[in-house]
């Protein structure tokens, strides 16, 4: 599940270390292992926050500012259909309902979604590149190295909230971590240790039973 509140407790740099090594050994095409990880932990993760949250302030008070900024890579349509459009909502509706935020509501919104920003207050951040030589497939490949990372950390008493939000401030996220030009945002993700207080990780998303997306051929 995403974890969107955590505890400040740190999470040692070997324990980090055992779960990437877990996670290089997902497939990829070819053996072609495309991702590249950067964690933020400390006075830089703290930096990149700032960073971003300003700019992200910024984006609310001239929305011509937001509207400048390009992703990038179309992680969603342009243009919405259902059913993906009925359970985007069913998840907005579920998630802001729980947190008492309606709609309309734009200052608690925006700082919902600047939650993103802070990862969630989790003290470590990743973000996940590849190179921009690379095709589509190389996108699966990275998907599976985040969900062996991801379960990996569930193993180790760990959570995590993969975020496609920082993609929109590739800009900001990538020469603050150093990454190359030849490099393209994938995602951010939040890891520490849940906070099982907070009423936000009681919010489980549904999912559609097997035999709505499943077609059985003898």
């Amino acid at each position: 599940m995403s974890v969107r509140a955590f505890l400040p407790k740190p999470v040692p740099r070997e324990a980090i270390a055992h779960l990437l090594e877990v996670a290089s050994r997902a497939p990829s095409g070819t053996n072609t292992q495309p991702w590249k990880v950067y964690v933020l932990q400390g006075a830089s993760r703290n930096n990149l926050v700032d960073k971003v949250c300003a700019a992200h302030d910024a984006g609310r008070a001239d929305p011509a500012l937001a509207a400048a900024r390009k992703p990038a890579y179309d992680y969603y349509p342009t243009n919405w259909v259902s059913p993906y459009i009925d359970r985007r909502r069913e998840n907005g509706w579920g998630l802001y309902g729980l947190l008492g935020i309606t709609k309309g509501d734009k200052d608690k919104m925006h700082a919902q979604h600047q939650r993103n920003f802070r990862f969630f207050d989790a003290p470590v951040g990743i973000m996940v590149t590849i190179d921009k030589v690379l095709g589509r497939g190389s996108l699966v490949d990275c998907g599976m190295f985040l969900q062996n990372l991801m379960v990996a950390a569930r193993g180790h008493g760990l959570d995590t909230c993969p975020q496609a939000a920082w993609v929109d401030y590739t800009d900001i996220v990538l020469p603050h971590v150093g990454a190359g030009d030849n490099e393209m945002l994938v995602c951010g993700l939040s890891l520490g240790y849940a906070d099982p207080a907070d009423k936000v990780n009681t919010f489980h998303t549904p999912r559609e039973p097997v035999a709505n997306f499943t077609t059985w051929l003898e």
